[in-house]
């Protein structure tokens, strides 16, 4: 029996709403056939499913959770269906599975189990960002989430802001939405005032805001990004 493949998902960055906006038809083509799904959150995974495919049978769905909290030991049980010959769906909660989610541990998996895996186009906030930050896009870094504590968290900003220097090179990251208005405090607060930096939140949404300005221009300016999804992006041109 020929192996299942594993589909990589892409779902909405915000409301479910604009699906038909944002995702390819062949998103809903492929959860048309796919009953088997890997999700970080079932309740939000069935409403998405239910929007983008209303005529999907909800009993014939069967999730798999895979969070922060899922053991490692379970993630093998997770592709058995793939084993037996059907396919799996993979979703992230936002965007692109794989791609700061935790599914990348499952993709990784996949390969080393010699099944298929498959990736559909869906929109990625750290892409869109860069593509309307106007910074380089032959040379980026996506660096995740950056250290809590104060100290660390200045160190690596003037780490992030020596690298875009001394390689003429992006760097991406982010923050938890409701510290975002926190993180851009201290980002103003350390780096030099011609650096630039690209706020990106709320992508593909109504109330999407995308600015790129130096420091200087940015500590003239009052934003608020409390509890929005939000890229930062900065880079110290030459």
């Amino acid at each position: 029996m020929p192996a299942g493949k594993l589909y990589l998902l892409p779902v909405p960055l915000g409301d479910e709403g604009n699906a038909s906006e944002v995702l390819p038809e062949t998103v809903a083509r492929s959860i048309d056939f796919i009953d088997n799904y890997i999700v970080e959150n079932e309740k939000t995974a069935r409403r998405f499913i239910k929007a983008i495919l209303p005529s999907k049978k909800q009993p014939d769905l069967k999730l798999s959770v895979l969070n922060k909290h899922t053991e490692v030991s379970q993630h093998a049980g997770f592709l058995q269906p793939c084993i037996e010959g059907k396919n799996v769906g993979l979703m992230s909660e936002a965007g692109c599975p794989g791609v700061a989610d935790p599914g990348a541990a499952i993709v990784k998996l996949a390969h080393e189990k010699g099944i298929q895996v498959v990736p559909l186009v869906g929109p990625s906030s750290i892409l869109l960002a860069l593509m309307a930050s106007g910074m380089n896009g032959q040379s980026f870094a996506f660096n995740g989430y950056l250290p809590i504590e104060k100290s660390d968290k200045k160190a690596a900003f003037k780490n992030l802001e020596k690298l875009s220097y001394d390689k003429n090179q992006a760097q991406i990251f982010m923050e938890t939405p409701y510290r975002n208005n926190k993180m851009l405090e201290d980002v103003l607060a350390t780096l030099q005032p011609n650096t630039h930096l690209c706020i990106a939140a709320d992508i593909t949404q109504p109330t999407e805001y995308i600015k790129t300005k130096t420091v200087a221009q940015w500590k003239k300016e009052k934003v608020d990004l409390h509890n929005r999804p939000c890229i930062f992006i900065l880079q110290k041109m030459s």
